[in-house]
């Protein structure tokens, strides 16, 4: 019976230790896994919103779908302008005299494929749509509407994925916490996302941690 008490002890004391040494790593591991899927899952939503913006600039909207969206890019071209300062003499019917005029000159230099201009060589750009480490094939959701700014209307979008579609191998316990989480050095909410459809905003809602430098 001694023995079966010794026994069992030892096995209370691996346990707790193991549940001690779980406390203290667990989380640990899990701000390594984030870290590393995060950076991951921004670094396409920075290309998406690279793709969104020249989108806007040719059609003057925002792509309501990732079709729309990689079609733009494979056949789309840019109109490359310079602006530069003029001025000319015009004579003045009021003063009689001939008066001086600065005028804004826009030169066309030259036309570029959009997907020469964001991604060169790279074919990456043919998946946008696609969550990376998702473990089923997930797919960022993607939506764009024109909003009414004071005396405006402006084109917005909004791209995300909920974070336990990037984190769905994690504890639950953990995941809850990280999903509620609000500060300056958290992706704040539950999910990680780029743009707005109530702002008219193109930013992330992640810290500056993952903006490195040259990839902003």
């Amino acid at each position: 019976m001694k023995t079966v008490i010794q026994i069992v002890l030892w096995l209370v004391c691996i346990g707790l230790g193991y549940l001690i040494y779980q406390s203290v790593t667990g989380p640990i591991e899990f701000n390594r896994v984030k870290q590393e899927r995060y950076a991951q899952v921004i670094s396409k939503l920075k290309d998406i919103r690279d793709a969104q913006e020249a989108y806007k600039t040719v059609t003057k909207k925002y792509a309501k779908d990732f079709n729309s969206l990689i079609k733009f890019i494979d056949t789309a071209h840019y109109t490359i302008t310079q602006q530069r300062d003029s001025s000319y003499m015009e004579y003045d019917e009021t003063y009689r005299i001939d008066m001086l005029k600065e005028v804004k000159i826009i030169d066309t230099l030259g036309i570029v494929s959009v997907k020469d201009s964001l991604f060169k060589n790279d074919t990456r750009y043919k998946n946008l749509m696609d969550v990376p480490t998702a473990a089923n094939g997930e797919k960022f959701e993607m939506k764009s509407d024109i909003i009414q700014k004071g005396s405006y209307r402006a084109p917005v979008y909004e791209v995300k994925v909920d974070k336990a579609v990037v984190l769905y191998d994690q504890p639950k316990t953990l995941l809850d916490k990280e999903k509620a989480e609000i500060g300056v050095e958290e992706v704040n909410g539950p999910a990680i996302k780029v743009g707005s459809l109530t702002e008219v905003s193109t930013g992330g809602n992640w810290p500056p941690i993952y903006d490195k430098k040259g990839d902003q």
